[in-house]
């Protein structure tokens, strides 16, 4: 079952924070500069960390990723211009 995943991260350097954000794109959708939303099964949550992992420093760099069950998606509060994102829903006429 795909989880919403909140994915931030602090980046020192300008190249390895390009190639992270990158990543993340391909994955979710940039909220803030250094803030994804990704909606993941758990293996693609696996791959996408090695990936990060892969990227960053972890003397100087820090990724945090918060995964959201479901009752608590429910409860996100939105203020102003913020939207959350509805997947969009597909008919196909046969």
């Amino acid at each position: 079952m795909a989880l919403t995943t909140v994915i931030t991260y602090d980046i020192s350097e300008d190249h390895r924070r390009a190639r992270a954000a990158a990543t993340l794109q391909i994955w979710g959708d940039r909220i803030q500069r250094s803030v994804f939303l990704c909606t993941l099964e758990h293996t693609q949550l696996q791959d996408l960390v090695e990936r990060l992992a892969e990227i960053i420093d972890t003397d100087t760099d820090a990724v945090h990723v918060f995964r959201q069950c479901a009752a608590c998606w429910d409860d996100v509060t939105v203020l102003g211009q913020a939207t959350t994102h509805e997947p969009p829903c597909y008919w196909a006429v046969l």
